[in-house]
């Protein structure tokens, strides 16, 4: 059984779908955001709104019980916090982590399409990289 199929078995079908419908527009929505990070025009409101979308990913995948993306987005909404409290841009090695992380969610969108297991998340992913320039 599958991420969805258990999500189907334990929470109303309505619920499960309005998450899908939400988790993708997110996912897709993230990488011109982390990309913006680099744009000093950009910078403020693509923090703001990358951290809103790891919030909501975070709550509303710890109230369906999928404990690996509720873990992983706390970790990012932290690293995002902190990215909230400078005005510098983001460096690149803290943008190319961010994109590797969009590719998970994005991963974990076709796991979820599919009904598979979640991919794992690579070790790699939870080494934060330094959040100063």
């Amino acid at each position: 059984m599958g991420v969805r199929s258990e999500l189907d078995a334990n929470f109303d079908f309505e619920i499960v779908d309005e998450f899908l419908d939400h988790y993708t527009m997110m996912v897709e929505s993230m990488e011109v955001m982390i990309m913006d990070l680099e744009k000093p025009n950009r910078y403020k409101r693509s923090v703001d709104e990358l951290f809103r979308v790891f919030h909501n990913i975070k709550s509303a995948s710890g109230y369906l019980k999928i404990t690996s993306m509720s873990k992983l987005s706390a970790f990012v909404e932290d690293a995002l916090e902190e990215l909230r409290g400078t005005e510098e841009l983001a460096s690149s090695e803290v943008v190319s982590w961010l994109l590797a992380i969009s590719d998970t969610y994005a991963q974990w969108l076709e796991d979820l399409r599919a009904d598979n297991e979640l991919t794992h998340i690579k070790f790699e992913l939870l080494k934060l990289p330094s959040l100063e320039k």
